[in-house]
């Protein structure tokens, strides 16, 4: 996952490192990313802020900062809507994507039209219509934006795991994303660690 100024997460995220860690590399950037915040502005961050990005990045208090700020603004809110919505994990993960790719307005969006084709369990519908409702409208999201009109995570991955009934995902999940293929196993929370290709 990234941390982008268009969303304003990595303003967010330098913030909360720099609270942890005042005096950081990245906290010199301070005055800039607020102007470049909801942009793809660089004003004020060219031409070191990638290469002091990189040097927080061995950071431990800067990878921490990241799983937090990914926890509260990403994962907890979608796991959330999903137990909410009453869908397994699979439909846990599905939101929790959406989320990261679009942010949790955009992942709540997709939600919302998704509700105009079918109704989540919580609200009586069928747990497989309703994620292939969401998945059809998170792919006609994805291909608005060039960046992410590659919707192999969506049609090999989680249709691919809804169409074999793996609400639960259980491992090993086998699929293919950017035309590689790949073998993963779960270790906690959606955190997939790859074990190697599928051959």
């Amino acid at each position: 996952m990234g941390f982008c100024s268009g969303t304003g997460h990595m303003l967010q995220l330098v913030e909360a490192y720099t609270r942890a860690k005042p005096g950081n590399v990245l906290a010199a950037y301070l005055p800039a990313l607020p102007a470049v915040n909801g942009s793809d502005s660089h004003a004020g961050l060219d031409p070191n802020f990638p290469r002091d990005w990189r040097a927080a990045v061995t950071d431990t208090l800067f990878r921490a900062a990241q799983e937090a700020e990914r926890d509260s603004v990403y994962f907890n809110p979608s796991v959330r809507d999903g137990k909410s919505h009453q869908v397994r994990a699979l439909g846990q993960f599905a939101y929790y994507d959406a989320a990261l790719m679009h942010g949790y307005a955009g992942m709540r969006a997709i939600r919302n039209r998704a509700l105009a084709r079918a109704k989540p369990p919580a609200q009586g519908g069928d747990e497989r219509a309703w994620l292939y409702a969401f998945l059809d409208e998170r792919v006609i999201e994805m291909r608005k934006e060039a960046a992410h009109s590659d919707t192999s995570r969506v049609d090999t991955a989680q249709r691919g795991f809804l169409n074999n009934g793996n609400f639960d995902l259980i491992t090993p999940l086998a699929f293919a994303v950017l035309a590689t293929n790949r073998v993963w196993s779960c270790r906690s929370r959606f955190s997939f660690l790859q074990i190697g290709p599928q051959r």
